[in-house]
């Protein structure tokens, strides 16, 4: 009753906690630890087979540099692949190319004139080389650049307190690579030379640039004035790294915050804003104000992209990528179903060894031998619990006294009694001498049987015993024979000592109760070797037993199998004591 209680409690409990998200051991790394650490025989769950992420992202990319960024300066795009590593940190590989664009309201004049434009790239505006040009020009520019880069993903978003998955996950990279740019500028006109005399064309001043409009205004003129063929390309710092002549590449830092959302088990999409920072000053095409200030501030390149993303595989198999599990899920569950659980009530108020919650007799009197319901035993039936009664076993028919005493009437005197069994052991004391002294090889004694896989004596079997004492209490100068055996089930080895033990038992017993010297025992053992019942019939009962026989010439102590792991067999008495006979 109580069993199908707590069925009935645990089955409601299942409908009450959601445990559809449980992680099944298939879907882990080491199924067979998972197993084990759901029966509670493992501390720790295995790690689940989790799916990769391919993404992809675009979105707007602009350079912080000397030179005005545009708005939108340009886009950026690419790929990612992402996996991870445990619950809080992933590893991210990913490739990305963009453009962007940069025009200066203000001008710039070259290093002859005190400027900043100090590359031979300039030379162009170089008045002292006899060029059109008059020394100053406005910055326009358009950079690409592309890289590759691994990136550290820490996330937070699944640490999770109140839900069993997260929708939303905050995360931040860090990750390194490297990075090619090409920087090509408006320097020229369509005929090759250099701008002139731009300043008086725009009608430039510092009031004007001061201005939101007057830049636009300053710009707008420009854009007239220039032929919106980006024709030179970039001055490139030596002493790079280059593939080739032409080919520059730089150590890249990127470093990144975004967010995203999950839309389903299979798709995610999230906003990030990454800096890329590079020791490259020339992303924009210049490097200095003036000639005089040569201070070197990196430009430093931003993206702020959508990034769409898939988990790869058969999410049959495996699970969502661990950024979108809460670690804490079966510690949580754990605890919640240790909450639901019923409280065990272990009191047995009137100590008879049977809990309450089980006892059908609360009040059973002290000392009384109960069942397993914890009522008071009356093996015989007369009404006087076994605790009381004074002739436990009283024959069934007679009336019994206070004391649970039958009455059963004198039909033989006492001599009578005595004569009849006189009359009737005389030839068996005949025979037993007969055989002590001449046919000890041919005795019978009795064998018993033990449970499955057990060694203890059964109390059906107290009386067999009884008898191999008393046979050898009337032949004191036999000697007896306890052979032990088992059936074929389990190992060789194990049988070998199960059935050992089992001659033990059967000795041990009759020399603690019936005082019988254990030298007069030789103790043998066959394990699963000597079987009666060959089919397998009736469980084995048959093959499970310790026979008894007279000792034979050819009968010696056999000693301790040798077992791996050893097999300790403790007894009261040192059978082994003596050489020649018993243990």
């Amino acid at each position: 009753m109580m069993g199908l209680s707590f069925t009935v409690l645990q089955a409601q409990a299942d409908n009450t906690f959601d445990n559809i998200n449980a992680i099944p051991d298939s879907m882990t790394i080491d199924p067979e630890q998972n197993a084990k650490w759901r029966e509670g025989e493992a501390i720790y769950p295995a790690k689940p087979k989790d799916a990769w992420e391919l993404g992809v992202h675009f979105g707007h990319f602009f350079i912080s540099g000397d030179v005005d960024m545009s708005i939108p300066g340009g886009y950026g795009l690419g790929l990612h692949l992402r996996k991870a590593i445990h619950y809080a940190f992933s590893v991210r590989a990913d490739v990305f190319y963009g453009q962007a664009a940069g025009f200066d309201p203000q001008p710039w004049s070259h290093s002859s004139q005190g400027g900043g434009l100090v590359e031979p790239t300039f030379n162009d505006y170089n008045p002292l080389l006899g060029t059109s040009g008059q020394g100053e020009w406005f910055p326009k520019y358009k950079t690409r650049q592309v890289y590759g880069a691994v990136q550290g993903v820490l996330n937070i978003g699944n640490i999770l307190f109140h839900d069993n998955r997260n929708k939303w996950n905050w995360y931040m990279t860090v990750g390194a690579g490297f990075a090619n740019h090409k920087t090509k500028l408006d320097l020229l006109d369509a005929d090759d030379n250099a701008y002139t005399n731009l300043r008086q064309a725009v009608d430039w001043s510092s009031a004007k640039f001061n201005t939101k409009s007057g830049r636009a205004e300053i710009k707008d003129a420009l854009n007239d004035i220039y032929d919106g063929d980006y024709e030179t390309e970039g001055f490139k710092k030596s002493g790079i790294f280059r593939l080739g002549d032409d080919i520059n590449f730089h150590v890249v830092l990127t470093t990144s915050m975004g967010i995203s959302r999950k839309i389903s088990k299979r798709f995610n999409i999230g906003i990030e804003h990454q800096v890329m920072l590079q020791d490259n000053d020339y992303l924009d095409g210049v490097k200095f104000r003036t000639a005089l200030d040569q201070t070197n501030n990196a430009d430093i390149g931003h993206y702020t992209n959508i990034r769409l993303a898939i988990n790869l595989g058969d999410l049959d198999k495996r699970t969502e990528p661990l950024y979108w599990l809460n670690p804490l899920n079966t510690t949580l569950n754990d605890i919640a179903e240790l909450k639901r659980r019923p409280i065990f009530d272990l009191s047995d108020d009137d100590n008879d060894g049977v809990i309450n919650k089980l006892d059908q007799e609360l009040n059973t009197l002290k000392g009384y031998p109960v069942s397993t319901k914890g009522i008071a035993l009356d093996s015989d039936g007369d009404g006087y619990p076994d605790g009381f009664d004074h002739e436990i076993y009283s024959p069934p028919g007679f009336e019994v006294d206070t004391v649970g005493v039958a009455n059963v009437p004198i039909y033989t005197t006492p001599d009578d009694v005595t004569i009849l069994i006189d009359d009737k052991i005389a030839p068996l004391v005949a025979k037993i001498d007969d055989c002590c002294n001449e046919c000890k090889g041919d005795w019978f004694l009795p064998m018993i049987h033990f449970d499955t896989d057990k060694s203890d004596i059964k109390t059906e079997y107290y009386g067999r015993l009884k008898h191999v004492a008393e046979v050898m209490e009337l032949c004191p100068n036999v000697c007896v024979t306890a052979v032990g055996h088992t059936d074929a089930r389990n190992t060789n080895n194990y049988n070998t000592t199960l059935s050992y033990k089992r001659a033990i038992a059967a000795v041990d017993y009759i020399v603690s109760n019936y005082g019988i010297d254990s030298s007069r025992f030789i103790t043998r053992y066959s394990g699963e070797n000597a079987l009666i019942d060959t089919n397998g019939k009736e469980d084995n009962f048959m093959n499970r037993r310790v026979e008894f026989r007279v000792c034979n010439d050819a009968d010696v102590n056999m000693s301790e199998p040798i077992t791996t792991p050893p097999v300790t067999i403790k007894s009261k008495y040192n059978y082994r004591s003596n050489k020649n006979s018993g243990y």
